[in-house]
């Protein structure tokens, strides 16, 4: 949460909206509590997924669906990751690594390393709606992922106390997301992370 500042990194995956007063960390595209929203601002594009949409295939095609789930499970793990180094405010005994390259991971390490100074930790969990919007088959193929991330249940809470740390009441509980993804070998690997200043 710095103010005004929309961040781009490996799944919020913590991004950060406008960060008022503190120590309240919006975890990225994990706690990604933008601050400086409210909910009643701006509903999400058309492109923005719904909850109750599921990954799309970018061109038809057996192998197109098989690339889509691909990319979608590879964004899913980053994220059941992140949730995991969040709830103890490390990285450390996660799989993040092999699902989120170091560019990215690095925005990560940085939330981690204040909610660590601030005694902080996370409970319960995202809740994400992701969907491949493009693939681009190159030498290193890129994929982009659309999602509408829900923190409304994934709290941060002082790990001493157990209490959970207020956070501003207008930041977005919901809200729009992109992910861009690299083919690394076999692999598809997160690469960038950004959280929108939009509801959704």
């Amino acid at each position: 949460m710095t103010a005004t500042q929309r961040r781009s990194s490996g799944h919020s995956i913590a991004s950060f909206g406008t960060r008022k007063g503190a120590t309240a960390l919006l975890l990225a595209g994990s706690l990604l509590a933008l601050a400086g929203c409210s909910d009643s601002g701006t509903d999400a594009s058309p492109s923005t997924p719904s909850p109750t949409q599921t990954a799309g295939s970018s061109s038809p095609g057996p192998t197109a669906d098989a690339e889509d789930a691909a990319v979608i499970a590879a964004y899913t793990s980053s994220w059941d990751a992140q949730t995991e180094a969040y709830k103890k405010a490390a990285s450390a005994g996660t799989d993040l690594k092999k699902s989120t390259t170091l560019q990215a991971l690095a925005d990560i390490e940085k939330d981690l390393a204040a909610m660590r100074r601030a005694g902080q930790v996370t409970t319960g969990k995202p809740v994400i709606h992701p969907k491949v919007v493009k693939v681009t088959d190159a030498e290193i193929s890129k994929a982009t992922v659309a999602d509408c991330v829900d923190t409304t249940n994934w709290l941060l809470i002082d790990k001493t106390s157990k209490k959970e740390v207020p956070l501003p009441s207008e930041r977005l509980t919901k809200y729009v997301s992109t992910a861009t993804l690299e083919k690394w070998g076999t692999k598809w690997m997160v690469t960038k992370l950004t959280a929108q200043d939009q509801a959704c």
